[in-house]
């Protein structure tokens, strides 16, 4: 459903998101069960993250008989910010495993707290597909902004991100910078701490699910 404090936000709100979201955020978790249970959240976030993809008629042959059917109509690429982002991209790519994956490098300076690039690749048709922006945290917003901005310069114009956890200020930012993007999330927390993490936040979803 939409966050009424944002405009094209939405917090995927059900059982299932949320009691996953609490197994996240518990420091108890382990590595193991962090990576298996981003991976479930990811398919749950999808569901209404694709829910607005265009698809095409096609007639399909069951045993029985012939009868209507339908496929996507665009093809699509899943894009993770490195490093944290590429657990969202494995898990997503379950769900559409024809999607191609492309990769945007991006890691934080201590000082500023501002994001550095230092790699991009995309499929070469990256305009003429549907493409789904993944990280698992959406906090300054400032990466998320830079690489949509990126995509943006390959002449994309079906653009979605995908988060775990976001917070009122990131959100608003990115969507300040993109307000044509669509913010897909589990949770909206309310602020950043000084080091610009989330509260209460879920620590550093690329150490907690690499193991580093």
């Amino acid at each position: 459903m939409a966050d009424s404090r944002i405009a094209g936000c939405f917090v995927v709100d059900h059982p299932l998101v949320r009691s996953k979201i609490a197994v996240l955020r518990s420091r108890d978790t382990s590595c193991e069960q962090f990576r298996r249970t981003l991976h479930e959240l990811t398919t749950l976030i999808a569901f209404e993250a694709t829910r607005d993809l265009l698809t095409k008629n096609i007639e399909v042959e069951t045993p029985l008989a012939r009868c209507a059917g339908h496929r996507l109509a665009h093809p699509v690429t899943i894009v993770p910010i490195l490093r944290a982002g590429l657990g969202m991209a494995e898990a997503l790519w379950d769900v559409i495993p024809e999607a191609r994956v492309g990769h945007v490098g991006m890691y934080r300076d201590e000082k500023t707290l501002r994001p550095k690039s230092y790699y991009f690749k995309t499929p070469p048709d990256l305009a003429e597909t549907d493409v789904f922006l993944v990280d698992p945290m959406l906090a300054t917003g400032h990466s998320a902004s830079d690489a949509a901005t990126e995509l943006k310069s390959s002449r994309v114009t079906s653009l979605r991100l995908m988060a775990m956890v976001g917070c009122v200020e990131g959100v608003t930012r990115f969507r300040k910078n993109h307000p044509d993007v669509p913010v897909y999330l589990a949770v909206l927390d309310e602020h950043l701490n000084d080091q610009a993490y989330i509260l209460p936040g879920l620590g550093d979803a690329g150490d907690r699910y690499f193991g580093t």
